[in-house]
This record gives structure tokens, C-alpha cells and sequence, in this order.
């Protein structure tokens, strides 16, 4: 049985990359939904929709449980999926909580930046709510990222421009961290490491949700039985260039996170 990670697009690779390390005994599947990306500057009912079209693909294979690697999805659908399968369904949220502890006393203010429709969400509302109790994170939309990433455009000139333009309304020296929240985000985090000021910390909520993950399944007795750390990669459009351009995107992202590891992982068709 394969654990499946789903998303818009390429985004989730950054949280396939860090349950293979983490799960590194157990099989997976990547489904991406080509045929309806972007999903974050769609409206939740459209994203609701989407995300049941996905699933009915999904299942028809043999799977152990469901990660939701996109922060939108997750705010869109993720409750009415739990109530309605039995296996486990893990989301994924902006890392503010940690954002926040780690700059209670710092003086430091919190930047979240992530697509127009996670930030417009109650969930994200009541998270931030919930663990802001000193009024220290602020919001910052990125629409284009996301198309930027499935472009697989990483041009250091074209996103340097593009990062100082979004930070520009912001005095940087005033933040503590960025929380990227939105899987596709990571991408640029040696880009974004160089821009920002030395002293802000970069995070996101891959580990936290892949933690989560393990957690589950140990609880049901059900971490790596039987798997040989296989990935399948799919999408909705079934489109064969999109297959190679995922991992060719998986590849990149994971070798540079796992360099000096010595770690490999085996992909399948």
C-alpha cells in the first residue's frame, strides 16, 4: 500500500521530499491536478470540487493514507474529507504557530506569505487568531508564485526583481521570519536566503505535517509494511511531459535538500 501526497502541481514535491526522508521504508504515490491548477486564486467551492475529482483517481489505487500537500486545499476541503473516509488524511498549514514562539520575545514581527485564497480563509483567520496573542504577523499574498514555480522558472535576475518588488512595502528588519505557506514556496528558499536580511529565519510546514504522518501511522501499526521506497508520480491530465517535468522538479528539489546524504530514492513509472 502507497501513501499518497496530492496537490495542484509541483508544489507538493517539496512535502514528497521530506516524507521520503522522514518514511523512507514506505512506498508513494504524487498526484498532481494539472487539469485545474492553480488552485489559489480559485474560489473554495471550485477547490472543493477539484479536489473529489482528484480523490476519485487517486483511490483507484491501494492507498494507507492521504496527504494533502497544498495549505489551500487543506483550508478548502480537508474537514469534509475526514468525514467521509476512513483512512488517514493529513493537511497542511502555515507554519505560523512555530513562527510565532520563536519571536514572542525577539521583538520581531512574523511574515506569512502564501496564495490569495489560503490567506482569505476562516481557517487561516482562526490560526492566526488562535496563536497571535501579541498582534505580531502580518500577510503577504503571492499570486504569481505559484505559476512562476510550475514554469519551473528559477532565473535568479527575473526572481530577485520579482521578490523586491512583493517586500518592498515592508521593512524586513522589523521580521524575524518568513513562513512560506504554500508548498510551491520552498523552491525559492536558497533564492529567498540570499535576499532577505541574515537574521530572518525561513520555515515551513512540511516537516510538522510529515511528523504528523508518522505519528498516525505508527499509531495504526502501519509504518513501513511491505514498502521498498518507491514513488509514482501522476496527474490528472495525464499529460507524459508533465510526468517528466515532475520529476525532473522532484530531482531537483530533494537532491539539493538531502546533498551530502549520500541518499537515493527510487522512481517509477
Amino acid at each position: 500500500m502507497r501513501i499518497a501526497l496530492f496537490d495542484s502541481g509541483l508544489g507538493g514535491l517539496t512535502v514528497l521530499s521530506e516524507a521520503v526522508k522522514q518514511l523512507p521504508e514506505e512506498d508513494f504515490l504524487f498526484f498532481a491536478d494539472t487539469l485545474h491548477a492553480p488552485y489559489g486564486t480559485k474560489t473554495k467551492e471550485q477547490v472543493q470540487d477539484f479536489v473529489r475529482e482528484s480523490l476519485d483517481q487517486i483511490l483507484r489505487e491501494d492507498i494507507k493514507a492521504l496527504v494533502i500537500a497544498c495549505n489551500t486545499a487543506t483550508s478548502a476541503a480537508a474537514e469534509e474529507l475526514r468525514q467521509e473516509y476512513r483512512f488517514p488524511i493529513i493537511g497542511m498549514e502555515p507554519a505560523v504557530k512555530p513562527a510565532v514562539e520563536m519571536n514572542r520575545n525577539t521583538g520581531k514581527r512574523v511574515l506569512v506569505a502564501a496564495t490569495p485564497l489560503t490567506l482569505h480563509q476562516s481557517k487561516y483567520a482562526q490560526l492566526v487568531s488562535r496563536v497571535d496573542d501579541h498582534s505580531i504577523v502580518d500577510s503577504l499574498p503571492l499570486p504569481e508564485l505559484v505559476a512562476y514555480c510550475e514554469a519551473m522558472q528559477f532565473d535568479p535576475g527575473v526572481m530577485t526583481a520579482y521578490f523586491e518588488e512583493k517586500f518592498a512595502p515592508y521593512d524586513l528588519n522589523d521580521y524575524g521570519t518568513l513562513v512560506l505557506g504554500c508548498t510551491h514556496f520552498p523552491f525559492y528558499k536558497p533564492l529567498l536566503s540570499r535576499i532577505l536580511p541574515a537574521h530572518m529565519e525561513i520555515i515551513d510546514g512540511s516537516r510538522g505535517t510529515i511528523r504528523r504522518l508518522r505519528s498516525v501511522l505508527a499509531e495504526q501499526k502501519r509504518l513501513g509494511s511491505g514498502g521498498k521506497g518507491e514513488i509514482r508520480f501522476a496527474c490528472s491530465g495525464r499529460e507524459p511531459d508533465y510526468l517528466r517535468k515532475m520529476q525532473q522538479a522532484f530531482e531537483l528539489y530533494h537532491s539539493r535538500e538531502t546533498a551530502n546524504t549520500g541518499k537515493a530514492v527510487k522512481v517509477t513509472g
